[in-house]
C-alpha cells in the first residue's frame, strides 16, 4: 500500500478517491467470482458514467451507472483501453475524460484479464505465503507439492519464476498485475504475488513453448509507450527470467531470476529491461563475484563517475548501444539521435575509460565493464 500511495502522489485528484478506486478494483480481483456484467456494472457505478467492455471471445457487456444494462453500440466514448489479444474496456463519459478516468480504466483492463472467464492460464494474484512456500529452502518437498496444487500448479510440470522490480515510488506487485494481465505469457499458468520488496511471477509453460522473455519484452515494449495516471512514462520496471526447473526445485529459479534481474537496466529498451538467465550463459559468473571486487574494478570506477557527470545517463546509453550494435548509426538510431550526436558522447565515453571502441578487444572490454557495473549498481 505505500507503493500505491506513492504513485498517487502524481495524481491530480483527491488521494482518498484515487485509492477508493484502487480498493474497489482489489476487492474485485479478490473476491473469486468475477464475470463480464459484473465488472461493466460495477466499473459504471463507480466512474458515475456508463462503461462497457468487449473481451477476446465475443462477449460484451455495457451498463449505465445505475445499474441498467445499456444495448446497442457504445455512445460517445471518452477513454478506453485496449485488452490482449483483442477487446477494449472503455468509459462513456459526456465531454472529456474525468481525473481518475485513467486509473478506472488501467484496473478494469487488469480485472478483464484476471477474472474466471479466462483458462487457467490467465494470470492470477496469488496467495503470497503459498508462493513463498514453493520458493522457500527450508520447506518440505511435499510441502511445497501441496502449494503448488492449491496456486493450481503441476507439481510434474517445470516451471520458471520471473523476478520484478517496480520503478522508483511504484510497486512491484502492481506494476507485474499490469504488465501481465495486459501481455505476456499466454501459453501458460501465470501466478504472481509480492515477496519483499519484488514481486515473484511463477510461470508454467505449456507444452514446447520457450522462455517466456520474449512475450514479457513484447508486453514491457507496449509498456513503455503508454501513459501512467499522472501522464509520467511507465519506465523503471525491470524483469529477471529465471530458468526452467522442476516445480519442488523453484527455489533454483529464482534464484537466478534474482541474479539475471541485477543485469537488468531500469529505463533502458525491453531488450535491457527483461533479462533472461539462460541467455547470459557464462555472463551469470559476473553475479557471483563480490560487489566491493566489481567497484574496485578500475573500468567499474571510470563508468560510475562517468555516470554521475551531467548527461552521463546518455553518454552510457550511447556505450551500451555502440557496444551492443558495433556500428554507430544503429546505435543513433537505437537510441533515437542523430549519430554526430552518439558520436560525441562516445568520445567522452572512450575519453573516460582510455579504450578505443572502434578496436574490437577494447569494445569487449567496455562491454564486460558495463555488466559488472549494472550488478555493482543493482547490488
Amino acid at each position: 500500500m505505500k507503493g500505491l500511495l506513492l504513485r498517487l502522489s502524481s495524481l491530480d485528484a483527491d488521494a482518498a478517491a484515487a485509492l477508493r478506486v484502487i480498493a474497489h478494483f482489489q476487492a474485485l480481483l479478490s473476491g473469486g467470482s468475477l464475470e463480464p456484467v459484473v465488472l461493466a456494472r460495477s466499473t459504471a457505478g463507480l466512474a458515475q458514467c456508463p462503461a462497457g467492455l468487449e473481451l477476446a471471445d465475443g462477449r460484451t457487456a455495457r451498463f449505465a451507472p445505475d445499474g441498467i444494462a445499456l444495448p446497442g453500440v457504445p455512445g460517445h466514448v471518452s477513454a478506453a483501453v485496449d485488452l490482449r489479444p483483442t477487446g477494449r474496456v472503455w468509459l462513456e463519459r459526456d465531454g472529456g475524460p474525468g481525473p481518475l478516468d485513467d486509473l478506472v480504466l488501467e484496473w478494469m483492463a487488469i480485472a478483464a484479464g484476471m477474472g474466471p472467464h479466462r483458462d487457467a492460464r490467465s494470470p492470477r494474484v496469488a496467495d503470497p505465503a503459498l508462493v513463498e512456500t514453493v520458493l522457500s529452502e527450508r520447506e518440505a518437498v511435499e510441502d511445497r507439492a501441496r502449494a503448488l496444487r492449491l496456486l493450481g500448479l503441476n507439481p510434474e510440470l517445470p516451471l520458471r519464476v520471473v523476478a520484478v522490480a517496480g520503478g522508483e515510488g511504484t510497486d512491484a506487485g502492481v506494476e507485474a498485475v499490469a504488465l501481465l494481465a495486459r501481455g505476456g505469457p499466454r501459453t501458460a499458468a501465470v501466478r504472481v504475488a509480492a515477496v519483499g520488496a519484488l514481486a515473484a511471477v511463477l510461470v508454467q509453460p505449456g507444452a514446447g513453448t520457450d522462455s517466456p522473455a520474449r512475450e514479457l519484452r513484447q508486453a514491457m515494449a507496449e509498456r513503455i509507450h503508454e501513459r501512467g495516471p499522472g501522464g509520467e512514462r511507465r519506465r523503471g520496471v525491470r524483469l529477471g527470467v529465471g530458468g526452467s526447473v522442476a516445480p519442488t526445485r523453484a527455489r533454483v529459479s529464482w534464484g537466478q531470476a534474482r541474479a539475471a534481474l541485477r543485469f537488468a537496466v531500469a529505463n533502458g529498451g525491453p531488450a535491457e529491461a527483461v533479462v533472461d538467465h539462460d541467455a547470459l550463459g557464462p555472463l551469470s559468473l559476473l553475479a557471483e563475484v563480490p560487489v566491493a571486487r566489481l567497484r574496485a574494478e578500475p573500468g567499474v570506477r571510470a563508468l560510475a563517475e562517468l555516470a554521475g557527470r551531467d548527461g552521463g545517463e546518455l553518454s552510457i546509453a550511447a556505450l551500451a548501444a555502440f557496444c551492443e550494435t558495433g556500428s554507430l548509426r544503429r546505435a543513433a538510431t537505437a537510441l533515437h539521435l542523430h549519430h554526430s550526436s552518439v558520436a560525441a558522447r562516445l568520445a567522452g565515453a572512450e575519453a573516460a575509460l582510455g579504450w578505443r571502441l572502434r578496436d574490437p578487444d577494447d569494445r569487449f572490454r567496455a562491454q564486460l565493464a558495463l555488466y559488472a557495473w549494472r550488478l555493482s549498481a543493482a547490488a
